[in-house]
Formats: C-alpha cells, sequence, structure tokens
C-alpha cells in the first residue's frame, strides 16, 4: 500500500471536512453508478412502453445480485478499514485478495442460477408473455457479463477503505461515460453499429464494467499492493472469509431484502396496468438517483467509522454519527422540494405517456418526504455494520420492509389504489428512520463500555 507510514488517513483531523471532501468525490462515482441505470432507462423508453416495462420488472433482480455484490463489498471494507486501522498491512493484503477470490465464486453461482430461472422468476413477478422476450434478451446477456459487475464493486470497497473515494468515483464516472455514449449506438443502431433494441442496452452495460474490473484490478494489484497471492494459506483464506462472510451475509441479505421488497411493490402495482408499472420503475430510479449523495456519504462513512472504531477514537465516531445524521435531514428536504417542483418536468424527460407521467409524478409527490429520515436509516445501519452488528442491521431492514412497507402496501392499496401503495413506502421509510437512530446510539453506547 502507499504511505505505509500513515496508512490510516482518517483517524486525525476535522471531521466535518473530511467527511465532506469524501463524500463530493464519492457523490460523483455514485450519481455515474445510478445514471446507468438512468441511461438505460431513458434511450429504453424511447422503444416504446412493453420495453420500459420489461427495463422495470429487470430492476429488483438486478438490484437483488448487486446487494449481494455490495454485502460483500461492505464486509470487505468493513474488515480491511479496521486493519488499516490497526495497522496491520499483511492482514489488509489477505483480507483483500481473499475477498476479490470470494467474489468471483459467488458470480459463478449466481450465472448459473440466473440464467436457468428467468421464465419463471419474472413471470411470478407479474410480466406478461408479451413482455417476457424483451426481459430474456436484456437478462441472458446481463447475466452473462455479471463478473464484471460484482468484482468492481466488491474491488471499490477495498480501495475506499484506504480513506481514498476519489479513485472509486473516478472508475465509475469513466464506466458510465462508455454506458451513455454506447446505449444510443447499440440500442438505435446509429452508423455502423447494428440496431440491437434492449439487448444494446445490456451490452452497453456490459461493456462499461469490463473496463471498471480491469482499472480497478491494476489501481488495487499495481498501485496500492494490496493484492498479494504469495504465501497464500488455506487456513488464511477460510479466515479472511469468515471475516467478510460474518459481516458480508447478513448485509447482503438486508440489502437482497429491498428489491425483493420492490419486486413484490411491483407485482402490487402490476394489478394497475403497464403503464403503472413502467411509471414505478422509472420513479424508484429517480429515487435511487436523488438519495445518490446520502448513499455516497454513506459509502465513505463505513471506512470512517472503521478506522476510528480500529483506533479507539470513540469521539470522533460519536461527532460522525451527529454530523451525518444532521446533514441527512436538511439533505432530504432539499430534495424533496426540488421534486416536488418539477416533478412533471422530470417524468416527461423518460416517457412521453400521460399515464406513466402521472404515476412517476404521484410517486414524486409522496415518497420524497419521507427521504430525510430514509438517510439515517441508510446512514445508521452502516454504521452498526462497521461494529460488527450486522444481524441487528439486518432487523431493522427486516422491520422497514417485512413489518412496514409491504403489509402497509397491501393496506394501502384496498384502500386508496396507487396512492395508499405510496404512502406506504414512505411511512416505512419515516418509522425505520427515527427508530434505527435510537437503536444505534444504544448499541454504540454498549460497545464503548465494552
Amino acid at each position: 500500500m502507499r504511505n505505509k507510514g500513515n496508512t490510516a488517513k482518517l483517524i486525525e483531523g476535522p471531521i466535518g471536512t473530511i467527511l465532506t471532501k469524501m463524500t463530493i468525490a464519492m457523490t460523483f462515482g455514485f450519481i455515474g453508478m445510478v445514471a446507468f441505470n438512468l441511461a438505460d432507462t431513458f434511450f429504453v423508453g424511447k422503444l416504446g412502453i412493453d420495453q420500459l416495462a420489461a427495463l422495470s420488472f429487470t430492476f429488483p433482480v438486478i438490484m437483488a445480485v448487486t446487494s449481494i455484490a455490495l454485502g460483500l463489498g461492505f464486509g470487505a471494507s468493513a474488515v480491511i478499514s479496521r486493519a488499516i486501522g490497526e495497522g496491520d498491512l499483511h492482514k489488509v493484503q489477505r483480507l483483500t485478495t481473499d475477498s476479490l477470490l470470494l467474489a468471483f465464486i459467488v458470480v459463478l453461482v449466481f450465472i448459473i442460477l440466473g440464467l436457468f430461472t428467468i421464465d419463471p422468476l419474472f413471470k411470478a413477478l407479474g410480466a406478461t408473455p408479451k413482455i417476457i422476450p424483451y426481459i430474456k434478451v436484456y437478462m441472458k446477456t446481463w447475466y452473462l457479463g455479471m463478473p464484471f459487475v460484482v468484482v468492481p464493486m466488491v474491488g471499490n470497497n477495498a480501495i475506499r477503505a484506504t480513506g481514498d473515494a476519489i479513485t472509486p468515483s473516478l472508475l465509475m464516472l469513466f464506466a458510465v461515460t462508455m454506458n451513455i455514449v454506447l446505449d444510443p449506438l447499440l440500442i438505435f443502431g446509429i452508423g455502423p453499429f447494428p440496431e440491437l433494441g434492449i439487448k444494446g442496452a445490456a451490452i452497453a452495460t456490459v461493456i462499461g464494467r469490463f473496463f471498471t474490473f480491469l482499472l480497478a484490478s491494476w489501481v488495487l494489484a499495481k498501485r496500492e499492493k494490496m493484492i498479494s497471492f504469495s504465501k497464500l494459506k488455506i487456513s488464511e483464506l477460510v479466515d479472511s472469509w469468515k471475516k467478510v462472510l460474518f459481516i458480508g451475509i447478513p448485509i447482503a441479505g438486508a440489502r437482497i431484502i429491498v428489491p425483493i421488497s420492490i419486486g413484490i411493490i411491483t407485482r402490487i402495482v402490476s394489478s394497475y396496468g403497464i403503464t403503472a408499472v413502467a411509471g414505478y420503475g422509472v420513479a424508484s430510479r429517480i429515487e435511487f438517483f436523488s438519495l445518490s449523495v446520502i448513499n455516497s456519504l454513506a459509502a465513505v462513512f463505513g471506512p470512517f467509522v472503521g478506522q476510528n472504531l480500529g483506533a479507539k477514537k470513540f469521539d470522533r465516531v460519536q461527532s460522525s454519527i451527529n454530523i451525518s445524521h444532521r446533514f441527512s435531514l436538511i439533505w432530504g428536504l432539499a430534495i424533496f422540494t426540488l421534486l416536488f417542483i418539477f416533478r412533471n418536468s422530470i417524468a416527461g424527460i423518460f416517457n412521453n405517456d400521460a399515464d406513466v407521467i402521472a404515476t412517476i409524478s404521484l410517486y414524486l409527490i409522496i415518497v420524497p418526504l419521507s427521504y430525510s429520515l430514509e438517510g439515517v436509516y441508510v446512514l445508521s445501519t452502516t454504521a452498526l455494520n462497521v461494529m460488527h452488528k450486522p444481524f441487528h442491521a439486518a432487523g431493522l431492514t427486516i422491520m422497514q420492509m417485512f413489518v412496514l412497507c409491504i403489509p402497509l402496501a397491501l393496506l394501502g392499496s384496498k384502500l386508496f389504489g396507487l396512492t395508499g401503495i405510496f404512502i406506504a413506502i414512505a411511512l416505512s421509510y419515516i418509522i425505520s428512520g427515527a427508530t434505527s437512530r435510537i437503536y444505534l446510539f444504544k448499541i454504540f453506547n454498549r460497545e464503548i463500555k465494552e
């Protein structure tokens, strides 16, 4: 690794300044990652409502796979950042290398499972026979390119564990730029490129991710010297996997709950017609974009908490929690105001169908009001994971989705239609956000005493 004399970069200096600089750097990259989805949505939306609906059905499934990748990545980041805080460089190399090997194995399993479950899975989500062919074309390509999606996510989290938020952001921005350039060329067949329709969107995504894979591997292996296959021992490999999976499995499980819930909500929404599904799919992507700054803060917040816990600087951890939560409240209110004012203009960017626009606008009136506390929930569960309390964080996610969101959505649908479903989503965000802050400080105070 670089700067061997000062590898724990986050245990000194003003907390607010450090988190702000890292978040700004990370935001550009995270927006780039979300822009992958928005670019595909924008260009596929030009093909027609059927293709846009097909893409909406793929969203929860792709989120489930990426949730597993992010779970492994965050598990790796949590243990690597604490190893950096402890100053154990050999441990850092072993954890990084072994995490990437684990990611490869997981990818192979999911490629096989994914390719053989396309039909039954998407039929269960409510996709009609008219939509299934578009889904199959898209997902077959996406599954085959899965290694270039999953492994860089784990690699980028390892890079962030060092306190470097700029490099992962640049890698993601490079990938999204390629995706935005290739999307129209491959979807519509511009110039010498073939007209591939929705399949072109999948190919563009895989190509962009492939180059991210190459660059992230070079950074970890050559620049940071965090990858090493010398003196590889099975006992150390297994020990690393245990540490990563202890945190990664609950995180992945908790993250998978979200796309599963989105899939269930999509199934409920599908009873209102294909335009409602298309509108909900677009609104979900707008939500991810709107929360990109909070998710960026969470991505750098984890390594910050990890390094300071490793160095036993508990006062800095507590201050960072309070600063981050205050920022989330302010950011959420600002985003709600912007989306409320410009909801119709934003909706019209993705499709010109009146019913699709109405669904998107309805969502943007109701749900963004809860984004402040959804941000508190995201930051609180991130801190719990780094504190090696992944099952506590997973419990909060189960509460948010299975205790609150889905039951309330079913009730809301019966009472108020689509409006009731969207109110249910907002209420689940608000209640879980308030609960997570209280629970986090209860666990944190116990951690200090121990």
